[in-house]
């Protein structure tokens, strides 16, 4: 089939006028802004209590850095 009408550079603007992204809706909490329904990866709470222990998240992130330098020499 073949397009009988020519879709002027204004109809077809039109069209994708509701093709643009939204931006991320984000919370601000204890002045750190993340987004909304996830746990701050900065301070790992959420709804006002620690979901996500960051101390021994790093210290177990240490530990296998020091395995893989000891096991590397």
């Amino acid at each position: 089939m073949v397009v009988r009408m020519r879709a002027t550079k204004s109809h077809r603007n039109n069209r994708r006028s509701h093709h643009r992204l939204s931006s991320p809706a984000l919370t601000v909490a204890n002045n750190v802004p993340h987004m909304r329904h996830r746990a701050s990866l900065v301070t790992g709470m959420y709804k006002g209590r620690v979901v996500i222990d960051l101390q021994a998240k790093l210290a177990k992130k240490a530990k296998k850095a020091k395995e893989a330098k000891a096991e590397g020499r």
